[in-house]
């Protein structure tokens, strides 16, 4: 196996370029209305989204491995925020870069801690052999790909899951259907769709997002059999690992997906403290 650091690695910057993926495929219609912007430096990414509806698409991923964090390149990654105009950003650094002197640079640039996530991994192999010892009876709901008939009703229910607004980010996701490196998958109910599951293949690393349940039909199998579906595509394609990431369980709360991971074979990498940029401070 790879050192954690070397894991880490992977790990992060396969979530930055899938994150940096997604948003190409908009219409340049969409990506105006949105106030949509993204630059490349240090070997992160930096993306901003002026008009997001949700509060969540403004981020930077990827920083801290080509280049040793400093204040100077947090400085530089929160001016292009700034110069975009965006009301709040996301600074999603593994805690393998952070350095000594973080406190001090966070102070100065006005950064404030946001609820962490949980970095989650596992070999595909593992998850595969997971899956066949697994003895849950198969889930009643229909599990395939998704073709492009159905791309706009998949994107929609996956943000009314997340409760988020679905112009202009519904079609972000449905965009990714039939993309190179992207596989999409939902959950049928009949001729509803009530689960969506995405996978993002990328030199070997199978990146897991996207997964949603419409609430009436969980604790049915959907997500974990999505979960399967994804771990057998990823496979397929010669992916050795999987990540994913989703919010960690703290005292007194229950995480279904992450409970299903665990499952699966998934283990927490680390968890992640994501760091909250504000414009002016505000």
């Amino acid at each position: 196996m790879m050192r954690d650091y070397d894991l880490a690695t992977e790990a992060e910057l396969s979530e930055a370029e899938q994150n940096f993926d997604l948003r190409m495929g908009l219409p340049e219609a969409i990506r105006t209305k949105l106030g949509m912007a993204e630059a490349r430096f240090a070997g992160g990414v930096v993306m901003s989204m002026r008009h997001d509806p949700a509060g969540y698409w403004s981020k930077a991923l990827g920083f801290g491995f080509a280049t040793p964090i400093t204040a100077d390149l947090i400085h530089e990654v929160c001016s292009f925020f700034e110069n975009e105009q965006t009301p709040m950003a996301v600074l999603q650094m593994s805690p393998h870069v952070l350095p000594d002197d973080w406190n001090e640079i966070c102070a100065k640039a006005g950064l404030s801690e946001s609820p962490p996530w949980v970095k989650l991994l596992c070999e595909t192999g593992v998850a595969c052999r997971r899956l066949a010892e697994m003895k849950d009876s198969p889930s009643p709901l229909r599990i395939a790909g998704v073709d492009q008939q159905d791309a706009d009703t998949w994107g929609a229910v996956m943000m009314s899951v997340f409760q988020m607004p679905a112009e202009g980010l519904a079609q972000m996701m449905s965009s990714a259907v039939g993309r190179p490196g992207w596989h999409c998958f939902g959950a049928w109910d009949g001729d509803e769709l009530v689960g969506t599951g995405m996978l993002y293949a990328r030199h070997g690393i199978g990146r897991f997002l996207g997964g949603t349940t419409v609430p009436h039909a969980r604790k049915r199998g959907a997500h974990t059999a999505l979960l399967a579906a994804r771990a057998l595509a990823a496979r397929d394609l010669g992916c050795r690992w999987l990540v994913a990431e989703t919010r960690p369980e703290s005292p007194g709360t229950h995480n279904p997906s992450l409970r299903n991971m665990y499952r699966m074979g998934f283990d927490a990498l680390y968890e992640r403290q994501n760091w909250l940029w504000r414009l002016n401070g505000r």
